[in-house]
């Protein structure tokens, strides 16, 4: 099975995942009950798995899908305001080939790069639990293994998936320091081959503020896209 083929196994595998109780209510109901701007979609109300290719160079780790965007898309940061920053700016560096990501089918490639998450459903407020984000981290650290022959450097989107991804890249390979380095926006950490990347999330509540504009998440992209070898 080539690598292709078994992270597209993977995917389907985390689609059907039902192992935490309190996601698995919250995003079917959400599912059901919509959103009135969205009431004529059938929603996703599923686990979201990665998106982007098997040979990718470059893996950006985020938080969780949003209730409206991934939830009812099926997509990673497909649908809301923090995928509309997001793509945007792996657009305006060469890494995508439109800088809209709206649902599932709308033709948006990337380009070396692969979007996931350490924890794969929408989760109330958007805040996971501990125990979710450890339950969900098999996950993570099958994918990490997966791309491993060809990941060469990983944006890690805020503080809570940055605590979530340190610990996956140990499980699946690469030696992370101990104590662990701790968050920062542009924070820089090599791991044998792979170098790690912090950068403030992209949501509302940093984009609006200022916290994060799109020039500070260019400049994250494009040096970690420099340091995987990406044009």
């Amino acid at each position: 099975m080539d690598d292709s083929s078994a992270l597209a196994r993977l995917d389907r595998r985390v689609a059907g995942c039902r192992a935490c109780p309190r996601l698995v209510e919250w995003r079917e109901e959400v599912a059901r009950s919509k959103r009135a701007a969205f009431a004529d979609w059938t929603y996703w109300g599923r686990p979201v798995p990665g998106f982007g290719p098997a040979d990718a160079r470059l893996v950006i780790v985020g938080l969780a899908p949003a209730a409206h965007g991934g939830n009812r898309t099926g997509r990673m940061f497909t649908g809301d305001r923090s995928g509309d920053v997001l793509y945007q700016a792996l657009y305006d560096v060469g890494l995508a080939s439109q800088p809209t990501s709206v649902h599932a089918d709308d033709g948006l490639e990337l380009y070396g790069v692969r979007v996931t998450a350490p924890v794969h459903c929408a989760p109330p407020a958007n805040k996971p639990t501990p125990g979710e984000r450890d339950t969900c981290r098999p996950w993570l650290v099958q994918e990490l293994k997966l791309l491993r022959p060809t990941l060469r450097a990983a944006v890690v989107l805020g503080a809570f998936g940055w605590q979530a991804a340190l610990p996956a890249f140990a499980e699946a390979g690469w030696p992370v320091p101990r104590p662990r380095p701790g968050f920062a926006h542009g924070a820089r950490v090599g791991l044998d081959g792979l170098d790690v990347f912090g950068c403030f999330h992209v949501s509302q509540r940093n984009t609006f503020t200022g916290r994060l504009t799109p020039v500070m998440l260019r400049e994250v992209l494009r040096t970690a896209a420099d340091a995987a070898g990406l044009p």
